[in-house]
């Protein structure tokens, strides 16, 4: 069956306004089982005009707190159509580890499949970055756009893989403003709060549980690397942190021409330990999936 994505907040559309203007819809799961809910004007786009969906149709809608709900094509109209709610599976399909990737952004279609494929081997969050060496670096009228962008592009992965928990997709930062942060209380917190941390397709569900998990204590923090003589392959406490309970982790990738000695550096005290896998200098958009599939590897 079809997969789509209810979302509970979205904006205006006028992203370039800087206007927070959100319409906000109730969450599936305070709705009742038989019950009849509207569908969003994406959804009814997706699949009742592109894809022409019928009256009496059966699919699937996932909101992001977690299961999803199968459902039936109740009413359609030219501009609305609605559902009913026919039952709730609680399965996630989320990762055995808390994952949060601070990638330093990529142009093009080289940053979509780094966040799409990251997506479908569930990471939790990415923390967008731009650094010394990267080459994008966004104005601030231009973050909005990109940053709705990106979260769709996740939201479409999840729609296709069968994850109901979106990775949240965080506002750029520098990187020099980035790891100073990582070691005070609290900055991570009020940040993933604030309008401009998240795009506003996830405002209200940035704030559930599921995602406050983010401001715990991090168990790990890496730094993918390039191959060096006399560097540990895997750091010591990797395979101990992964035999505890969901743990969390946290990586650090850099642009294609690599982080800078002071970026590293920098890094290097704020805790990341550099992680090398195998012998090659992997792509700036492959090395978040095989990271990832090597951390799930080594945990199961």
């Amino acid at each position: 069956m079809r997969r789509f994505f209810y979302a509970t907040s979205s904006d205006d559309d006028n992203i370039n306004d800087n206007r927070a203007e959100y319409s906000y819809l109730p969450r599936l799961g305070t709705l009742p089982i038989g019950g009849d809910v509207a569908l969003t004007d994406s959804i009814v786009h997706h699949w009742c005009r592109v894809l022409r969906a019928n009256i009496g149709d059966e699919g699937v809608l996932f909101d992001g707190f977690g299961g999803e709900y199968h459902v039936r094509l109740q009413t359609i109209s030219k501009k609305q159509a609605t559902v009913t709610l026919l039952a709730h599976m609680s399965d996630d399909r989320s990762a055995p580890i808390i994952s949060k990737i601070a990638l330093v952004m990529s142009r093009g279609e080289r940053m979509d499949y780094a966040i799409q494929k990251a997506t479908e081997l569930g990471v939790t969050a990415i923390q967008l970055l731009s650094s010394q060496h990267g080459e994008v670096s966004l104005k601030p009228a231009q973050v909005g756009k990109k940053l709705l962008h990106w979260q769709q592009v996740a939201i479409a992965a999840c729609e296709q893989c069968g994850l109901n928990r979106p990775p949240l997709i965080l506002a750029p930062l520098p990187m020099a403003t980035w790891l100073p942060s990582l070691n005070k209380p609290g900055i991570d917190k009020d940040s993933l709060n604030t309008g401009m941390a998240v795009s506003p397709i996830m405002a209200t569900l940035s704030t559930d549980p599921y995602y406050q998990v983010l401001n715990d204590q991090v168990d790990l923090r890496l730094m993918m690397s390039v191959p060096v003589a006399d560097q540990p392959l895997m750091p010591a406490a990797l395979l101990s942190v992964l035999a505890e309970d969901k743990p969390y982790i946290e990586l650090l990738i850099g642009p294609e021409g690599g982080l800078s000695d002071e970026e590293c550096t920098q890094a290097e005290h704020t805790g990341f330990a550099p992680w090398q896998i195998g012998a090659r200098v992997l792509r700036t958009e492959t090395a978040p999936v095989v990271a990832l599939a090597t951390l799930h590897a080594l945990i199961t």
